[in-house]
């Protein structure tokens, strides 16, 4: 394990802290467990079904078992918990004495619990622990890290970090968007928006990158941003290419004289390899 690992949790809670603070979307759903973790909740058998289906399908037979058949020693367990450490396996009691403990009727819950709470709780208590450092090192202060978690619902948070899975809407687009150099009426700007309109999904993602750094629009959608989007018109050769200023939303662009022209520059920065390196701070 990379020693530095931890370091990079905290750091993490510290990103992820920023890009709420500024609405920014950044792609990602959290795990429902560390959810709860950070919220300072109990995990119970229901919060690992998504997190390791098969554990959860396991406890749940020991549970639905009929209970002559466990005091049988049908399930021949023990409480322990078999982990892999270093690329070996590794054997850990759940409680003092567990190697000798028999599950039964009458302790199996309190095995399926112990078990549970050792692989999703004791055992990512560091991770959880540096990350939720991270995020209070942005949000000045532990307990409104986990008073903030607290108040929402794991699918809100999703909402705010994921941001929308809906199509981008061209439309919605133009509606935010403004215009310097250019008028709405100029041909240039009739035809990047037929061009724009006529892109791929894929190829609007690239071009929203290429135009404002950002993959993933709020739910809102543009007028969820931080700042209307703008296209400036350069005094450029209409041999050059596109370019963009990320941080103030703006992409730059000649006045090409045919929609040919144009849409051939605008296919090459909306191929990925390229709409990923292009644009300028």
């Amino acid at each position: 394990m990379d020693p530095l690992h931890l370091k990079y949790f905290r750091f993490s809670g510290r990103v992820i802290a920023l890009a709420l603070m500024h609405k920014v979307q950044v792609g990602i759903v959290f795990d429902r467990v560390f959810f709860s973790l950070l919220a300072g909740y109990c995990i119970s058998l229901e919060d690992i079904r998504d997190a390791d289906p098969y554990l959860y399908s396991s406890c749940k037979k020991i549970l639905e078992m009929d209970a002559e058949a466990v005091d049988q020693d049908a399930l021949g367990l023990t409480f322990v918990h078999e982990i892999e450490e270093l690329g070996s396996m590794k054997i850990v009691e759940l409680c003092p004495g567990g190697k000798s403990l028999i599950v039964d009727s009458k302790n199996r819950d309190r095995y399926v619990d112990s078990l549970i709470q050792h692989r999703f709780v004791v055992a990512i208590s560091e991770q959880v622990s540096h990350f939720a450092q991270g995020f209070a090192d942005i949000m000045s202060c532990r307990q409104l890290q986990r008073s903030f978690f607290g108040c929402l619902e794991p699918e809100d948070l999703d909402r705010m970090l994921y941001g929308s899975e809906s199509a981008i809407s061209v439309d919605d687009w133009k509606a935010n968007t403004d215009y310097h150099g250019f008028k709405e009426t100029d041909f240039q700007i009739s035809w990047f928006w037929k061009i724009v309109a006529r892109m791929s999904a894929e190829q609007k993602k690239v071009l929203l990158f290429f135009w404002t750094s950002i993959k993933y629009l709020p739910i809102e959608g543009f007028s969820g941003l931080a700042s209307r989007l703008y296209i400036y018109k350069t005094s450029e050769s209409v041999d050059r290419l596109p370019s963009s200023h990320t941080c103030f939303y703006r992409l730059c662009f000649p006045a090409y004289p045919s929609m040919t022209m144009m849409r051939d520059r605008l296919h090459i920065i909306t191929q990925e390899h390229v709409g990923c390196s292009f644009g300028t701070w």
